[in-house]
């Protein structure tokens, strides 16, 4: 359960982190990283057992951060929560735009037995990777060429009104808001299997690509060149925003753990999720970056999302986008109710206090997701600035400091304690400062 709940879409953007600070600190980051969220997520779940003669069996860890922190605790924590969960939905709005627009064009090229290329650079041959970024500065808006007879005027027309930036979020307005009123999405969560299967299949879909492309690796430790890139490079923060949100779960493993039927096996189980989560990080992305085909292409072509590098019209990853697409369409209203819960809640004492009121807030969590499929649509950089700020509060400084605090109470801090989980308040500080400077 908690590794469907913490394998999401950020998954896409690893082999991209990776490439961002290079093959060799790429794998040790994500090791690093698992290991230090992995600490902080049992932190969180230990926090409420430091409370002494008090009933917390009941708590969540906004709770928690209200009994030590008072109000500003409260309304901090549901700020960062906040943020965390409207980040998800706005990668989530860019995502679906990609996946239906991407769709939709291999749908339209089928039914009218269109054969078109992206003006794009690429390799040859049945496993054609691109390269949307090298052909404009901007992110690719796959334009096409259409190589065999038909009709040019429906096909352009097509092209006008089916755009990845300019239309295609829009149109999922009509199916996501009426879905995001609803007052109990619990129909949605018979789909979470989807999840899984998405993910098992984004697993197989990698292995394939590899196993036809082969493994091209070139060590060059600290120089670039037109192909490779080094192995360490100053642009590693990057990876680090990606994965402070990719092993996020600590605002909600409290809950996913008291369903757990012995309780006692709670760290065990924790801390096989987060093994089997960098596990699957790290194949993915290993074998996406290893196995990317320089030369011909440079590294740097590894896009935010991995599976832009393929055309729209190869078929395993117009299955991946199908599959994704519903998954994320089921999971959208589930992460709107949760936000809408968390906050209309805290000021009206009431999940649902009008259709007004969730229509207002609905729109608005829309709109944020329509503006950045319009305007930004880089998945990476709202991955990685989100997570960054979710996750200094919830990651690096709350577990840290109430461990601090509980165990000052308690009389038993000591020097290396302390020295030790100010480093790691220190940390999540310069990786939020990280994301704004590089």
């Amino acid at each position: 359960m908690i590794w469907n709940t913490m394998m999401g879409t950020s998954i896409l953007s690893i082999p991209w982190g990776i490439k961002q600070a290079g093959f060799t600190s790429g794998i040790i980051l994500i090791l690093l990283m698992g290991i230090l969220t992995l600490y902080c997520c049992y932190r969180v779940v230990k926090s409420r057992k430091m409370i002494p003669l008090i009933d917390t069996s009941n708590w969540e860890f906004p709770d928690v951060c209200k009994y030590y922190f008072g109000s500003f605790g409260q309304w901090s924590s549901l700020l960062f929560s906040m943020v965390s969960l409207v980040g998800a939905m706005v990668v989530y709005w860019v995502l679906m735009s990609n996946f239906l627009f991407n769709t939709g064009r291999f749908i339209y090229n089928f039914v009218h037995d269109i054969n078109v290329t992206d003006i794009v650079p690429g390799t040859n041959g049945s496993n054609k990777v691109i390269c949307p970024s090298a052909a404009s500065s901007h992110p690719p808006q796959n334009k096409s060429v259409i190589f065999s007879s038909g009709n040019n005027t429906g096909f352009e027309l097509f092209e006008e009104w089916w755009n990845k930036s300019q239309t295609v979020p829009f149109y999922l307005i009509a199916v996501l808001l009426p879905l995001l009123n609803l007052k109990s999405p619990s129909f949605f969560a018979k789909f979470n299997v989807l999840g899984t299967v998405s993910v098992v299949y984004l697993v197989f879909l990698v292995t394939v690509k590899a196993a036809r492309l082969g493994i091209h690796l070139e060590y060059n430790w600290f120089t670039e060149n037109d192909f490779f890139v080094p192995e360490f490079r100053i642009l590693f923060p990057q990876l680090t925003g990606v994965l402070t949100l990719a092993f996020f779960i600590h605002n909600c493993v409290i809950t996913l753990l008291q369903n757990n039927r012995n309780q006692e096996n709670n760290v065990r189980d924790l801390s096989i999720a987060y093994f089997l989560v960098g596990l699957t990080y790290l194949y993915v992305g290993v074998i996406i970056f290893a196995s990317f085909p320089s030369p011909p292409l440079s590294k740097e072509c590894i896009e935010q999302n991995f599976l832009d590098n393929f055309p729209s019209d190869d078929i395993m990853s117009f299955v991946a986008r199908i599959f994704l697409l519903f998954q994320m369409m089921t999971v959208y209203p589930l992460l709107g109710y949760l936000a809408r819960v968390q906050l209309l809640r805290q000021f009206f004492g009431n999940a649902y206090p009008s259709v007004f009121h969730v229509l207002v807030l609905n729109v608005a969590i829309v709109g944020a997701g329509v503006a950045m499929a319009r305007f930004y649509p880089n998945i990476g950089g709202i991955i990685r600035y989100s997570g960054a700020t979710c996750g200094l509060a919830f990651v690096f400084v709350y577990p840290s400091l109430i461990y601090v605090i509980s165990l000052h109470r308690a009389g038993q801090l000591t020097w290396p304690a302390l020295i030790i989980h100010i480093f790691i308040i220190l940390l999540g500080l310069a990786n939020l400062i990280a994301q704004f400077l590089l």
